[in-house]
């Protein structure tokens, strides 16, 4: 064998000698966000999807017939209970209770003749200057004109109330909805169609339905002020904070739900009839509920479980049994512990042992 083969043999066995010695290549670090295990107070509510309703709806209706004269506000107003609406003609009702009252005082003067006439007739027939058959239709003259000024003073009250009638007023406070009628329309006693409606919505009603195996729980703590928090289901407003005020009585056996409601003062006019909202119902507070962030449990083929980071930044999972959940929280119970560190991002890319890069959190 020539003296280059046997250099070149030479030169790899030591290349190949250099690789055996070579250390294998080690995973780089998973990075990695991590949040605290923390002992907090928590409430343990029930979540719902609910309806706005107002605590009181009223159709304006006429009471008598004629033109409207007068609108007295903007349809979407708010108005105040006893604020004028409408302006009924109120003219024919004028000239109705002048009549009516005219009529009235002619039978009280009737009625006063025809009651002095019977007295005069009770002394003569005392003194029988008159005869019995004469004083009773005395009498009789006077218990008719008394009869006839009852019904005067009927036909006064009921002219009067026409002429009030003629002037619609707001029965509630609350917000208008859309006009009717306009000035000029001619208006009927009774029609079927309102002249506007108005929704009573402060404070306002939000109605909701949750499962009936709830109702022992909702009944344990309905003596105390239960808090009924909703927010539109948008998100795209504030959320609205009231208390539970009405339980059904009867559980809806094709739902098997009860259905409540809470009552809101509804001061800023967050919540609005018709609109659905998510609503939570607050039993009580968990005052020392160890909680991680809902994204730090894994579900395993063995059940629940988080990553752990140890001092030496490597993973350790422990195994956790979520209890429940509130909003971005899960409270857990198990193998944890008050100030651990849990990995809340990353989780994907872990084993047991992995050694961990923090790129945020706690």
């Amino acid at each position: 064998m020539s003296a280059p083969v046997l250099r070149a043999l030479a030169g790899l066995l030591v290349v190949l000698g250099a690789c055996k010695e070579e250390a294998p290549p080690t995973s780089p670090p998973v990075p990695v966000t991590l949040a605290q295990v923390e002992r907090k107070a928590v409430p343990f509510e029930l979540i719902a999807t609910g309806t706005v309703e107002p605590l009181q709806t009223v159709s304006v209706q006429p009471q008598i017939s004629g033109p409207i004269v007068r609108v007295a506000f903007r349809e979407g107003q708010d108005v105040e209970k006893g604020q004028i609406l409408f302006q009924v003609d109120p003219r024919p009702f004028q000239a109705a209770l002048a009549r009516a009252e005219a009529i009235l005082e002619r039978d009280r003067a009737q009625e006063a003749n025809a009651r002095q006439e019977a007295a005069r007739y009770a002394e003569l027939a005392e003194r029988e200057y008159v005869t019995a058959q004469q004083y009773d239709q005395a009498r009789t003259t006077a218990a008719a004109a008394a009869a006839t000024l009852a019904g005067s003073e009927a036909a006064v009250d009921e002219a009067r109330l026409n002429l009030q009638y003629a002037t619609i007023r707001a029965p509630i406070s609350g917000r208008t909805g859309s006009l009717r009628v306009r000035e000029g329309n001619l208006v009927r006693a009774n029609e079927p169609t309102p002249l506007v409606t108005i929704n009573q919505i402060r404070p306002i009603l939000a109605r909701f339905a949750v499962p009936a195996q709830h109702l022992p729980l909702i009944q344990r703590h309905r003596g105390e002020e239960l808090v009924v928090v909703a927010e539109p289901v948008g998100g795209t407003g504030s959320p609205s904070e009231g208390t539970l005020t009405f339980v059904d009585n009867a559980v809806d056996t094709t739902t098997g739900t009860i259905l409540l409601k809470g009552t809101f003062p509804n001061a800023d006019g967050a919540l609005w009839p018709g609109e659905f909202v998510n609503v939570r119902l607050r039993l009580y507070v968990d005052q020392d509920a160890l909680t991680v962030p809902r994204r730090a449990v894994v579900a395993g083929q063995q059940g629940s479980y988080v990553f752990v980071v140890q001092p030496d930044s490597t993973a350790d999972t422990r195994p956790v049994k979520v209890d429940r959940t509130a909003g971005e929280l899960a409270i857990v119970s198990g193998e944890i512990a008050p100030g651990d560190r849990v990995v809340t991002d990353g989780q994907l890319r872990l084993r047991q042992g992995s050694k961990v890069q923090v790129k945020g959190g706690t």
